[in-house]
């Protein structure tokens, strides 16, 4: 066992520190180190909870024989930063948390980890520092919010901003703001957060059934204190991610993504995940599975639903179930055993919030992938959030060098229907970081113009937002790609059931266009976002701070 290695003599002098902090020399020697990362931060709902969440693992640790060794982990609130500068931090931050963990795991020599997160980029990470160390490996989530009542109406998060835009009261702001967010959790709909706790189950980091109990659910803190039992037995048995998150489990990820048309953020994760593992994973394999699999989930945006309707509807072994001719029922579990061995024992009906493969809620999958002359190597966007009338537009460019100058030209009714906005030098290098954007798209939705708009970006998107909203435009702007070429008024063709995404320019003309265009320099001198600019991968391969092949360099970007 790991836990051999405080013994020798040679480690007296970190077992004299670890008695300084209150352990004895018995469970030193003799138990398994786990280390539990807690990303408790107090001023946001996803993570002001999880002091309590984490006691319970902790306990759960100490029942069963191991020693847990708790330590903070960076956290933020994505909607703290909605629409701000500092949400290209965001992206970002799912680097430095991966880094955190591995950096107090390698030096402290942990037998497993088990790591306590409930939103975006933050469990991102958490899930990203598994698969790079690969250690015996637990994720408890935070689970999800219960949604919001104004004036006997649902609401989440989301529809604060459509109301803080369309000319709400001032009265009307306060009250809403008092009543969409009353508990503890990530916001209920099929945002970053959510998705990927859901996804934590199929990739095997979370406990089957347990990643979207809700945070008001005492069931919660009982699941939190099983998983905490569970990753003691994990690390006696030595299975670490790379044993149980094979090319088929992920696989199995992507089709769940389909089907429940989870956060577009998602196959940035998965890629980067794929490439810790020694995995080869391709936008090619999501576009696959993007023919086969639609939307089954009926959850916001894709229906009327929220995540904890979803959770007593069966959950994700509920998703599971109603794909299983489609899986890889011979992929590993987190219990050693198969998915065909665990949906065995589900009995899994198809309901109003989870809908059949055979009826589902859309005849689109929840993720799909463009590409065209504007993305040789690749866009995202999510179809089942997408208006009828904008599945297949064409229109005149409106180019826009950012988040804030597009949201200023849409409030000023610059942006008419039929218009398809451009806006780009948002992506991983060019914001640096790949910004999320919330004010333009905010404002579209505000103003209804998201049913008769197009929109097209190297940037993210939230996974709350509606309408033709191409993001990941790869090669970027920053890059040289064709993105960085577009000018006011050229004719863009976007065919999202046809999976292109088409600027109507010769390449003759954009060739001269190519003979202006110089490399602007990066907005970020120094600090955290000028070394991730440095040396992320693009948005088609996860955008992580891993290696890849510089050898092509600028030429990578001109396919």
């Amino acid at each position: 066992m790991g836990y051999s290695y405080w013994n020798g003599a040679e480690t007296a002098h970190r077992r004299v520190m670890m008695k300084a902090a209150g352990y004895s020399d018995d469970d030193i020697r003799n138990k398994p180190h786990i280390g539990v990362p807690n990303s408790y931060m107090s001023g946001s709902p996803g993570t002001a909870h999880l002091r309590q969440v984490t006691e319970a693992v902790k306990e759960g640790i100490w029942a069963a024989g191991g020693i847990p060794v708790e330590f903070g982990i960076p956290a933020t609130c994505g909607n703290v930063a909605n629409g701000a500068d500092e949400m290209k931090y965001e992206q970002v931050g799912r680097d430095i948390v991966a880094m955190s963990i591995e950096f107090v795991s390698r030096v402290h020599n942990f037998d497993a980890i088990c790591c306590v997160a409930t939103c975006d980029l933050i469990l991102a990470g958490c899930y990203l520092a598994a698969c790079r160390m690969d250690i015996p490996a637990l994720v408890v989530t935070g689970g999800s919010m219960q949604a919001g009542n104004y004036c006997g109406k649902t609401v989440v998060e989301a529809d604060l901003d459509s109301a803080r835009f369309s000319g709400a009261s001032e009265e009307e702001l306060m009250a809403m703001e008092d009543s969409v967010c009353p508990s503890y959790g990530a916001c209920p709909s099929m945002g970053t957060a959510n998705t990927m706790q859901m996804l934590g189950e199929v990739l095997n980091l979370v406990m089957p059934g347990t990643s979207t109990i809700p945070a008001s659910d005492n069931a919660r803190i009982r699941a939190a204190r099983a998983a905490g039992k569970y990753v003691v037995k994990l690390a006696k048995s030595g299975r670490t991610p790379k044993d149980i998150i094979t090319r088929d489990v992920l696989e199995n990820a992507i089709m769940f993504d389909m089907a429940v048309a989870g956060s577009t953020n998602a196959v940035l994760h998965i890629l980067s995940y794929a490439y810790e593992l020694g995995i080869e994973l391709t936008l090619d394999d999501f576009d696959k599975f993007a023919k086969e699999i639609y939307c089954i989930n009926a959850v916001i945006p894709s229906g009327p639903y929220t995540v904890v309707d979803f959770h007593y509807a069966g959950g994700v072994k509920n998703v599971m179930k109603q794909l299983e001719s489609k899986l890889h029922l011979d992929a590993p579990t987190i219990y050693g055993n198969t998915w065909k061995d665990i949906l065995d024992t589900v009995k899994g009906e198809a309901n109003d919030v989870i809908h059949s493969l055979e009826d589902p809620v859309s005849k689109q999958p929840g993720l799909k992938i463009l590409k065209g002359n504007i993305s040789p190597c690749g866009a995202i966007v999510r179809p089942t959030a997408v208006f009828e009338d904008v599945m297949h537009i064409k229109g005149k460019a409106k180019v826009y060098e950012g988040d804030k100058p597009a949201y200023d030209a849409i409030m000023a009714g610059e942006i008419v229907p039929g218009d398809i906005i451009v806006i780009r030098y948002e992506g991983c290098k060019g914001a640096p970081g790949m910004k999320e954007l919330m004010l333009s798209i905010d404002a579209l939705i505000a103003k209804d113009l998201h049913k008769s708009v197009g929109l097209i970006t190297d940037a993210r998107f939230s996974g709350f937002n509606y309408g033709a909203i191409v993001g990941h435009v790869s090669p970027e702007a920053y890059d040289g790609g064709v993105i960085a070429l577009i000018e006011n008024g050229d004719e863009i063709e976007m065919d999202i059931a046809g999976g292109t995404v088409n600027l109507l320019v010769s390449d003759e003309e954009l060739a001269e266009r190519r003979k202006n265009w110089k490399q602007p320099p990066l907005k970020q001198e120094k600090g955290v976002l000028n070394i991730y600019a440095k040396n992320c991968r693009p948005a088609e391969q996860g955008g992580a701070m891993q290696p890849w092949d510089l050898s092509a360099d600028y030429n990578y970007h001109h396919i």
